[in-house]
C-alpha cells in the first residue's frame, strides 16, 4: 500500500523523533510562535495526532524577544527509559532542556546549558547523556570553521561533566548543522545537515568506535539529498533524525517541501519520513533521496484526513492553535460557543509586540478557511477578519474595517513594503462569513452574509512563501485577526472557524 510525504504537512520543519515501544512521538520547529514545539504521536508512522505543545506556560521561554524566524529552533526528543526530554535553541539566548513523564501533559521549565551552538541533540547510552551540537558559537576557539561538539552533560541542570571537545567537522558542504548522534550495534553515528536549508540541502554520515572520535565520514555521502531532483515533487530534504521501527526497518524522519512553482512553497518547510537501507554498515536512505509517493510494504496504514471545525464551546485551546510570540489573553476570550476578541493597536503587520491574532497552519495548497463572525466597530481603524499571514510584511487579510464613519469589507495586502487595498465594499450588517480559498496559484477571498456571497478578489501565493520572504523558516498559517488604531472597547464575536 506504501504511504505519501509529508507525514506531517505544512509548517512542521525540523523533525526528531523517538520510539518508546509501539509508540513513536515526534517534534517540530516553532520559532517564533506560543505554545512552542508540538508533540505529534502515531503508532503507524503515517496517522499523527497533535497531543500537546511542549512550551505551554508563558514562563517557560522568554518568547517576548522572539523575532520572526527566531524563536525556538531544531528540537531533539529523546527517552532515557524514565523521562522524555527536549533539547533546543531559543535564537540568541542559548541551548536548553525541558522534560516530562508524560508527553500528553506538561512539560518541564528551562534549564539553559553550559554548551553554546546551535540545533542540539542528546544520546542517552549507559547510564549517561551526551549532548552534541554545531559548535558555530565558539568558532573563535577553532580557527573560524565549523564543526560537531559532544560533552558529557546532566540532563536535568544542562551542566557540562567534563570537557566539550570538537568531534568532526562534516564533509565539507558547508552549512553543517542538526547534528544527532546514536550509538548503533558496536559503532557511534553522526547524521547532519550541510549545504544550507533551501535547495542545497543533503544529509551526510560519519562513524566512530569511539564517541570522541577520530570520525570516518560515509563514502556514499550525502547520504539523502533531493537538490539534482529533476522531477521536483520534493525539494531542501534534509535535517534528518534516524531511528529503527521496532521490526527490524530503518527510516529517517526529515524535513523537506513540496514546490508549487519554481522552487516556492507557502506551506513551509514540512516533516518527511524516507526509508533507510544498511550498505556495508551505513544508513542510506532507498534511492538516496526523498519520494512523495513511497511503495513500502511494511506501511499499510490508511492516511485518515481530518479538517478541523472549532466551535470554542470549550474555554480550553486546541494544540493546533498558534500566536506570534504570545497569547494576549487580555484581549481574547473562549468559551460558551464564542470566541470573542478585543482589538490591539499592535497589528499583524508590527514586527514589535504581540498582535491579536490566532492562527492554525496551513497544510495543503488546496484547501479553505472561514470564519464567522459579528463585529461591530466603535472608531475608525477598528478591524477584524481573517488572515493569511507568513511574517509581519507578508500577509493577506479581509475583514470589516470602519472608514470616515462608514463600514466596509476591506482586502489589505502586504509583500514587504508595498501595501496594497485591492478591494473596498460597502459592509453588511450582522454576521458576515470570511473566506480564504487557497490554491498552488492564489489566495482568493470571500465573504457571506444574508445568504449571498461575494467575490473579493485574489492575490498570488508566491508572496506568502519563505523562498520570496528571504530567510524565513516559517510556513503560512491561518487565522482570526482584531486591530485598531486606538483603544475603542470594540470586540468581535467568532462563532464558528473552519478548515474545509
Amino acid at each position: 500500500m506504501g504511504y505519501k510525504n509529508p507525514i506531517i504537512g505544512g509548517f512542521n520543519p525540523d523533525p526528531s523523533i523517538c520510539r518508546v515501544g509501539a509508540d513513536y512521538y515526534l517534534v517540530t520547529s516553532t520559532f517564533e510562535y506560543f505554545p512552542g514545539i508540538p508533540v505529534y504521536h502515531s503508532k503507524d508512522l503515517v496517522n499523527w495526532e497533535h497531543i500537546s505543545n511542549a512550551v505551554s506556560r508563558f514562563e517557560q521561554l522568554p518568547m517576548a524577544k522572539a523575532k520572526a524566524s527566531g524563536g525556538i529552533w531544531a528540537p531533539t526528543i529523546r527517552f532515557d527509559g524514565t523521562l522524555f526530554y527536549i533539547t533546543a535553541t531559543f535564537d540568541g539566548v542559548g541551548n536548553f532542556i525541558i522534560h516530562t513523564g508524560n508527553p500528553y501533559g506538561q512539560w518541564s521549565d528551562a534549564v539553559f546549558c553550559d554548551m553554546d551552538g546551535i540545533d542540539p541533540s542528546m544520546l542517552f547510552h549507559n547510564g549517561k547523556m551526551y549532548y552534541c551540537a554545531n559548535d558555530c558559537g565558539s568558532r573563535d576557539r577553532h580557527d573560524g570553521t565549523e564543526g560537531i561538539s559532544v560533552a558529557e552533560m546532566n540532563p536535568l541542570t544542562g551542566r557540562v561533566k567534563g570537557e566539550i571537545r570538537r568531534v568532526w567537522t562534516g564533509a565539507g558542504g558547508g552549512w553543517l548543522e542538526a547534528p544527532h548522534i546514536y550509538r548503533i550495534g558496536d559503532m557511534y553515528y553522526i547524521l547532519a545537515a550541510e549545504g544550507g536549508t533551501g535547495a542545497g540541502h543533503h544529509e551526510i554520515a560519519a562513524r566512530s568506535r569511539s564517541i570522541w572520535g577520530p570520525y570516518e565520514n560515509c563514502p556514499y555521502n550525502p547520504v539523502l539529498t533531493n537538490r539534482n531532483d529533476t522531477t521536483k515533487q520534493a525539494g531542501c530534504c534534509g535535517h534528518a533524525d534516524l531511528f529503527e521501527d521496532g521490526n527490524g526497518a530503518w527510516w529517517m524522519a526529515h524535513l523537506g517541501t513540496r514546490p508549487y512553482t519554481s522552487g516556492k512553497s507557502p506551506l513551509g518547510r514540512e516533516t518527511f519520513l524516507t526509508p533507510v537501507n544498511w550498505i556495508d554498515g551505513w544508513p542510506v536512505a532507498v534511492g538516496k533521496r526523498a519520494y512523495i509517493e513511497n511503495d513500502v510494504g511494511h506501511i499499510t496504514a490508511y492516511r485518515a484526513e481530518k479538517k478541523p471545525v472549532f466551535d470554542f464551546k470549550a474555554d480550553k485551546w486546541e494544540p493546533d492553535w498558534i500566536f506570534v510570540k504570545n497569547r494576549r489573553d487580555q484581549n481574547i476570550r473562549r468559551g460558551g460557543g464564542t470566541l470573542i476578541l478585543k482589538p490591539s493597536t499592535v497589528k499583524i503587520n508590527n514586527s514589535d509586540g504581540v498582535p491579536v491574532f490566532a492562527a492554525i497552519r496551513q497544510k495543503e495548497f488546496e484547501c479553505e478557511f472561514e470564519a464567522e463572525l459579528d463585529f461591530e466597530p466603535m472608531q475608525d481603524g477598528d478591524e477584524a477578519g481573517i488572515a493569511a499571514y507568513l511574517t509581519p510584511l507578508y500577509n493577506y487579510r479581509i475583514g470589516k474595517r470602519r472608514d470616515m464613519g462608514e463600514d466596509y469589507v476591506v482586502v489589505t495586502t502586504q509583500a514587504e513594503d508595498f501595501v496594497q487595498e485591492i478591494f473596498r465594499s460597502k459592509a453588511p450588517g450582522g454576521r458576515i462569513k470570511f473566506a480564504i480559498r487557497c490554491s498552488r496559484e492564489n489566495y482568493e477571498f470571500t465573504y457571506s452574509a444574508n445568504g449571498k456571497t461575494e467575490t473579493a478578489g485574489k492575490a498570488l501565493a508566491k508572496f506568502l512563501t519563505p523562498e520570496t520572504a528571504s530567510r524565513c523558516f516559517t510556513g503560512t498559517v491561518i487565522g482570526i485577526y482584531a486591530q485598531a488604531d486606538r483603544d475603542t472597547g470594540a470586540r468581535a464575536v467568532v462563532y464558528r472557524f473552519a478548515e474545509r
